[in-house]
């Protein structure tokens, strides 16, 4: 039970203001739950809780202070660094203080330690990232940090080129963006719909060296599987989308046998999940503008034969709908109307099965 809270917006020196909120919780009151009893707290006990949390914001407000002080000093130092790290262990939305300890590692690190002392303290840093991201998993800030401290590994340990990339020049950075798939795909098998994480996966795969990327056909078996285990799984199906489209960019007489397999790909996932809306997404990506007839007829087949199982699937009446729309462009007069007068059975169904979307479905039927 929500017994009082702590709302402060700090200002000044951080431009974009650091929000602090601490909530004091209260279980006062007996109650039971899921069968447990709840036993009261004295007053005592509630005021002394309220000073620990005051104390802990306090001791919050008083770092942030030492910290913002430090850089407005120009001060670069290893136990500024290590301030921060305490800081943004407690707090890693703050992103002034992130750009702060980049700035010490650009003004010091970078600068006066050595090339391997250097690399070493990057390898912290992804560590301390590595720890944040359990406990934050979708915390922007975290993620650009691990992004940046990739980009700014140097050059090591060796001074040539190495054909595997171990002791040569790029030894260093082999070994740290090595890595970094293994990491993201163990967070998306924890969390397979962590958007951060997907975009981190794109990232790692379009920036790591050469010698590390993965082909198209192993990225699409990656979104496979994800997908067979969650038809849900917007983010794979996107980042399907994303591979297929690259591909068809590079050669387009890739796209019709590919269109026939992820027809038939998303087809079992209508079929098992027909009131999600990822799959229908994609379906729609598939079919695009309507312009090839062929497609579009024999989808609106697929679809009326769901629909006969599925009466009163909202999606499924909705992109037979959608559909219905493009094809009219195809038809004659006689079979417009044909179409507009099942698109506004359709969207009669609808305006009984989702009455909360009644106006739209009307809106769409007015412009029929």
């Amino acid at each position: 039970m929500m017994e009082g809270k702590i709302d402060l917006v700090l200002s000044g020196r951080d431009s974009a203001r650091t929000r602090t909120h601490l909530a004091l919780q209260s279980s006062a009151t007996l109650s039971v739950m899921h069968g447990i009893k709840r036993t009261k707290v004295d007053a005592a006990a509630i005021a002394a809780r309220r000073e620990k949390e005051k104390e802990k914001l306090r001791a919050y407000l008083e770092s942030e202070k030492e910290i913002l002080d430090l850089k407005e000093a120009n001060e670069w130092s290893e136990a500024a660094l290590q301030l921060t790290e305490q800081f943004l262990n407690t707090n890693p939305e703050h992103y002034t203080i992130w750009n702060y300890r980049r700035d010490i590692f650009t003004k010091l690190v970078f600068v006066s330690w050595t090339p391997e002392d250097a690399y070493q303290r990057l390898v912290l840093d992804l560590r301390f990232t590595t720890s944040a991201l359990k406990r934050y998993p979708k915390v922007y800030w975290i993620w650009n940090h691990r992004r940046w401290c990739l980009e700014n590994t140097p050059s090591g340990p060796g001074t040539e080129p190495d054909s595997k990339g171990e002791e040569g020049i790029d030894g260093w950075k082999m070994a740290v963006w090595s890595q970094e798939v293994l990491l993201v795909e163990k967070m998306l098998s924890l969390d397979e719909r962590n958007f951060h994480a997907w975009d981190y996966r794109r990232y790692i795969l379009s920036h790591c060296p050469p010698s590390l990327r993965r082909s198209d056909a192993d990225e699409l078996a990656y979104t496979t599987r994800r997908i067979e285990k969650n038809h849900s799984n917007f983010s794979a199906w996107h980042q399907r989308s994303l591979v297929y489209t690259s591909l068809w960019k590079e050669d387009p007489s890739q796209r019709a046998p590919a269109l026939d397999q992820e027809f038939e790909l998303v087809k079992n996932a209508l079929w098992m999940a027909p009131d999600d809306q990822s799959g229908w997404l994609y379906h729609r990506w598939l079919v695009g503008s309507g312009d090839d007839v062929t497609i579009l007829e024999k989808e609106i087949g697929v679809i009326e034969e769901l629909l006969e199982v599925e009466p009163e699937s909202r999606w499924t009446l909705d992109t037979l709908v959608y559909y219905k729309r493009l094809l009219m462009k195809h038809r004659s007069e006689q079979g417009k109307r044909q179409l507009v007068e099942e698109c506004r059975r359709s969207l009669e169904t609808l305006c009984r099965i989702d009455p909360m979307r009644r106006r739209r479905y009307e809106d769409i039927g007015a412009t029929l």
